[in-house]
């Protein structure tokens, strides 16, 4: 590689670097700033004074605790049943047969290209039908099954060697055995990818929790982040954004930790039909 070559590709990944991070330093800059600094112009991209009472402003101002309990009962039981749902789904694709597979398998692929909003108001009826509106479960339960996740874990399932599989099956090991004792610790890589994923999907949910719940007992973060926003006469931005950081950061810290995971899931092996 030239010199100027590789001068272009550190440029390019320099400016894309700056295109990724400059919206949250401006978000954690801006949470920390004081109500005249988020409105000069040009931008102030330093605090002239840093005002640490924006996170106790935000925190006072709605019952951001209550918010993250519910965010994080739903994230951890809805991310539990959709992982779970699609590893049992995916594993029932590879290594099970039944009638009409093939069929079942497109139905699966044609899911993963219904928007989700479609589904919004047959949820909504059932779910109060059951009685389930402004309840954990209302907010779980429709959203317990993943096709995306299910596809990713059937295609990486088909990379696994036969020959592994089959020396579980010679040793009389079941289907529930093989698949916690073989295929699972095949798959962790492509498990955490597919757990974190889902985990960030259900974290910053916003339009389900909304639309099922009707209370701020019962609200999740982004939805209380909107009621902060839009509270009669709050014009604090610095606490509003102090407030998106309560959002962000435990998906950031989740992130940083298992990135080496996301990477090693999304690019292990080759895919073969």
């Amino acid at each position: 590689m030239t010199v100027a070559r590789k001068f272009s590709l550190y440029l390019s990944l320099t400016v894309v670097g700056v295109i990724m991070v400059g919206p949250l330093y401006w978000l954690f800059a801006s949470s920390l700033k004081p109500s005249a600094d988020i409105y000069s112009f040009p931008p102030a991209w330093w605090p002239t004074s840093f005002e640490w009472h924006n996170y106790v402003d935000a925190w006072r101002s709605a019952p951001f605790g209550d918010f993250y309990l519910n965010s994080i009962i739903t994230t951890v039981a809805g991310t539990a049943l959709e992982v779970t749902n699609a590893v049992l789904t995916a594993y029932a694709f590879v290594f099970l047969r039944f009638p009409f597979k093939r069929v079942l398998f497109g139905i699966l692929l044609a899911a993963l290209m219904v928007p989700g909003h479609v589904v919004l108001l047959p949820n909504y009826l059932t779910v109060s039908e059951l009685g389930w509106i402004n309840t954990y479960q209302g907010i779980v339960i429709p959203g317990a099954a993943s096709a995306f996740g299910a596809f990713l874990l059937r295609q990486h399932m088909l990379t696994l060697p036969d020959e592994i599989i089959d020396a579980a099956r010679v040793d009389g090991a079941g289907h529930l055995r093989r698949l916690f004792s073989v295929v699972l610790p095949l798959s962790k890589p492509m498990v955490i990818t597919v757990t974190i994923v889902s985990m960030v999907g259900k974290w910053n949910d916003f339009v389900w929790p909304l639309i099922v719940t009707n209370t701020n007992s019962m609200r999740t973060l982004p939805v209380g982040l909107l009621l902060l926003k839009n509270a009669e006469g709050y014009v604090n931005w610095g606490a509003v954004m102090a407030a998106t950081v309560f959002v962000v950061l435990p998906v950031l810290v989740v992130f940083f930790i298992a990135q080496r995971q996301i990477v090693a899931g999304l690019t292990q092996g080759a895919v073969k039909g």
